[in-house]
C-alpha cells in the first residue's frame, strides 16, 4: 500500500470513529486543516479549574482535572505548535493547587475511582507524586520555553528522582527521557541520558521482534521521531524492520489497533483514533528522511 492509499484509509476511519478533537487533529496534521478547529474542541475537555479532564486520555472516564488528561493535552499543543495558547498557563495554575510537597504531581487523583476506569489507574487517597506525567508536563513546557512558577519546583523534583531511579519501566522513563530532552542543563541532562540508555539497552527492556503482540514497547514505541533521543539506541536496519511492521499494522478499517483490553467499545475506537494519528506521524517522520 502507497502512502496515499495509507492516509486515505486512516481518514476514513477517522471521520466515521473518531472524537472531535482527534478529527480536528488529522484534518490539521494531514490535510491542510486549521489550528483553531483543534483549539476549540481542547477547550472543552479544560475545566473551570484550568486542569483538563473528561476523559481526554480516554482509560478513565471521570469529567474532573487529571494530570494525565493535562499531558495529553500538552501533547495535542505540541503537535499544533499552540503551547503559547492561554489553555496552558491556566493548565500550569491547576498544576499548582495539586503539587505535593515533593514537588510534583501525581499520577492521578482520588476523584478517578468514582467513575468508570481501567484497573490501573485506581489510586489511594494520598498518591505521591511520580515522573509519570510531572516529568513529560514540564518536559513540554521546557520545549516551548513556557515560564511558570509551577516548572522551578517540579524541575527540582524531576532532577532528584531521575537521579535515583533505576528502573527500566517504559512509561517512567519516557516521560523523564522528554525532560531531559530540553531541560536547560544540557551538561547533567547527558549524564543522566546515558545512564537511562545503559538500562533501557540491556537485552530483553525493548522488544526487539517487531511482530511481537500484546502489551509490549519496540524501538518505535522509545523513538517515535528521527530525533527522539533513543533513536541512536538502534541501528538503520532495525528502525526499517519496525516501520515496515507498523504499516503493516494498520487495520482493514483503516486504523491501528491498541495492545490492552479497553474498559468500553467506545474507549477503543477514542484510542484507535488517536492511535492512527501517532502511527502516521511516526511514519511520516522517517519517511522525510528517504
Amino acid at each position: 500500500m502507497d502512502h496515499k492509499q495509507r492516509l486515505q484509509q486512516a481518514q476514513d476511519f477517522i471521520w466515521r470513529n473518531a472524537r472531535l478533537v482527534e478529527r480536528f487533529l488529522f484534518s490539521y496534521l494531514f490535510d491542510h486543516g486549521a489550528k483553531e478547529p483543534v483549539l476549540v474542541a481542547l477547550r472543552a475537555y479544560q475545566n473551570t479549574d484550568g486542569g483538563f479532564g473528561n476523559a481526554l486520555e480516554p482509560d478513565k472516564r471521570c469529567p474532573s482535572s487529571q494530570p494525565q488528561d493535562i499531558e495529553f493535552a500538552l501533547h495535542i499543543l505540541d503537535a499544533l505548535d499552540a503551547m503559547h495558547d492561554p489553555l496552558v498557563t491556566r493548565a500550569c495554575d491547576y498544576l499548582v493547587t495539586i503539587t505535593t510537597p515533593e514537588g510534583g504531581v501525581p499520577f492521578a487523583l482520588p476523584t478517578v475511582n468514582a467513575y468508570p476506569h481501567a484497573t490501573w489507574w485506581t489510586v489511594d487517597d494520598n498518591p505521591p507524586a511520580l515522573l509519570n506525567p510531572t516529568a513529560a508536563i514540564a518536559g513540554l513546557l521546557l520545549k516551548h520555553g513556557i515560564q511558570h512558577p509551577w516548572l522551578e519546583a517540579a524541575s527540582a523534583f524531576c532532577w532528584r528522582q531521575i537521579a535515583e531511579t533505576t528502573t527500566d519501566a517504559f512509561h517512567t522513563l519516557i516521560p523523564a527521557i522528554t525532560f531531559l530532552e530540553y531541560a536547560p542543563d544540557r551538561e547533567r541532562a547527558a549524564h543522566e541520558l546515558q545512564r537511562i540508555a545503559a538500562r533501557i539497552s540491556q537485552p530483553g527492556v525493548i522488544e526487539l521482534n517487531p511482530d511481537a503482540e500484546g502489551y509490549v514497547q519496540k524501538p518505535l514505541d522509545w523513538a517515535p521521531t528521527p530525533q527522539s533521543f533513543c533513536r541512536r539506541l538502534f541501528t538503520g536496519d532495525v528502525i526499517q524492520r519496525h516501520l515496515v511492521a507498523l504499516a503493516n499494522r494498520q487495520q482493514s478499517d483503516g486504523s491501528w489497533p491498541i495492545s490492552w483490553d479497553p474498559i468500553s467499545p467506545a474507549v477503543e475506537l477514542e484510542w484507535r483514533g488517536w492511535m492512527t494519528i501517532a502511527a502516521l506521524r511516526t511514519l511520516d517522520a522517517y519517511a522525510s528522511l528517504t
